[in-house]
């Protein structure tokens, strides 16, 4: 199976800067299209921003110019680096990766357990 661990989270203040981690482990064939996905009390679950295995990211027109994701392939991990965070940033983040557990096998989507960011002075 695949786990996902992010890491990073924590309170900051508006202005303020994170840096969340996900380790993707398990036994897998492949790891695919990588993202960060965020849910604020009482809504919905939304796509922060995604990268490929090429590095191509797309973002959120709320984090644009004020976040940036990155991947290491060599060692399965992707980092959000978010910075002039502000307090409607504040919300549990999970990790998301798409993987191939067998050369045979199909694609699944798997998720983290969550790392909270709270923006708040």
């Amino acid at each position: 199976q695949v786990q996902l661990v992010e890491s990073g989270g924590g309170l900051v203040q508006p202005g303020g800067s994170l840096r969340l981690s996900c380790a993707a482990s398990g036994s897998v064939f492949r790891f695919y299209d990588m993202g960060w996905y965020r849910q604020a009390p009482g809504k919905q679950r939304e796509e922060v921003t995604t990268i490929s295995t090429d590095g191509s990211a797309n973002y959120a027109d709320s984090v644009k110019g004020r976040f940036t994701i990155s991947r290491d392939n060599a060692k399965n991990t992707m980092y959000l680096q978010m910075n002039s965070l502000k307090p409607e940033d504040t919300a549990v983040y999970y990790c998301h990766a798409v993987a191939q557990l067998r050369y045979y096998s199909g694609r699944s989507g798997y998720w983290g357990q969550g790392t909270q960011v709270t923006v708040s002075s």
